[in-house]
């Protein structure tokens, strides 16, 4: 079954949407260049309202390893991603601090791509279009990928389900594509969630 991801929640209604819809990962994004950006105060809060059956996410760019570790292993994060320059002497590191899973995320452009994703050390790879604008990358590119992924880039409630029967990722992450205006829509988030969950 192709899990799901519903990243940038940052407001206690986005925590009770996704404590009733059951994603299995929610993100909170800690990059400060990104508009869903919220403090550590803020994750900690919705952290301790979020269901116990969905896992936290942190979203990092280029961050002290000793911020994300301290974030993970205090439990206001279950697991970390990373969409910087983090290489594997700074994966090394950070495992230095704390046993917690990590992501790394990779801009998908073209085949030359997949081979650091292919050898990344991380537990799990994300493969995205990379620049957070809703656009989806040639996902043909994917068919060679012997490691389950995380896939993301431009999906919605309309193309996910295409998506899922297509690739059969591990998993999907959503955040512009359930939303209106700029924030989370229950609505959408929830004919994201049918649409992948009918497509398995």
């Amino acid at each position: 079954m192709t899990r799901i991801k519903m990243c940038g929640l940052r407001r206690r209604e986005d925590i009770d949407a996704a404590n009733e819809l059951l994603p299995e990962y929610i993100g909170f994004v800690f990059f400060p260049g990104s508009k869903r950006a919220i403090s550590a105060e803020t994750a900690r809060d919705l952290k301790n309202g979020l269901s116990p059956a969905i896992q936290a996410v942190g979203v990092f760019v280029d961050e002290k390893p000793e911020t994300v570790a301290s974030l993970l292993e205090e439990g206001t994060i279950d697991i970390a991603q990373f969409h910087g320059h983090e290489d594997e002497s700074y994966l090394n590191r950070l495992r230095s601090l704390t046993g917690k899973p990590v992501i790394q995320a990779f801009r998908i452009r073209n085949a030359g791509d997949m081979d650091p994703a292919q050898a990344s050390g991380a537990d799990m790879i994300l493969m995205d279009a990379g620049a957070g604008d809703g656009k989806t990358f040639d996902w043909n590119l994917l068919h060679s990928v012997g490691r389950p992924y995380f896939l993301a880039g431009g999906l919605n409630p309309e193309n996910v389900g295409r998506a899922v029967k297509q690739l059969k990722p591990y998993a999907v992450d959503v955040s512009s594509g359930i939303e209106t205006d700029g924030f989370k829509d229950v609505e959408k988030m929830r004919a994201f969630l049918r649409a992948v969950r009918e497509r398995g």
